[in-house]
């Protein structure tokens, strides 16, 4: 039996992140993620530390916030991002990955080495990988033979 590679999220990873600094203002972060077209973005210290996330959840929550009054919240990326962030490994294995995602119903998942954020991978990453996966492991179609006895 031959064991083949399991891809990882390293391969499939965006490691090319957009992120945003706790002492960001929120309205700020807003205007960031709406340019961006970006529906979520981590949130690192000076050294590259993940220390939150900030998703489009969050910011409608804040933006309900102002209520009737229809006020800008005030405050910074720190007071309203979710701290506690589920991260996953680069090394592993692609389709263990696609089962958090199934599970979690995230949008993505900060990817995390050593304590530092080096990508992102999101459900549409993983779709991709698994297709490709899938389309490595399919037995080649035979020929279609055409009803004047050629090969289509």
């Amino acid at each position: 039996m031959t064991i083949r590679h399991l891809p990882t999220v390293r391969e499939f990873m965006d490691k090319y992140v957009d992120t945003l600094s706790p002492d960001t203002d929120i309205m700020e972060a807003v205007d960031f993620l709406l340019q961006k077209r970006i529906t979520g973005a981590p949130v690192t210290d000076g050294k590259g530390k993940l220390v939150g996330i900030v998703t489009e959840f969050d910011c409608l929550k804040l933006l309900c916030l102002g209520g009737a009054n229809h006020q800008a919240p005030k405050g910074t990326v720190k007071d309203f991002m979710t701290s506690a962030v589920q991260t996953i490994p680069p090394a592993m294995d692609i389709y263990y990955a696609a089962g958090l995602f199934m599970n979690v119903h995230f949008r993505r998942f900060p990817v995390v080495d050593n304590g530092r954020l080096v990508g992102v991978i999101t459900r549409f990453d993983i779709l991709r990988a698994v297709q490709r996966g899938l389309a490595e492991i399919q037995p080649e179609r035979p020929p279609e033979f055409t009803p004047a006895g050629g090969v289509a």
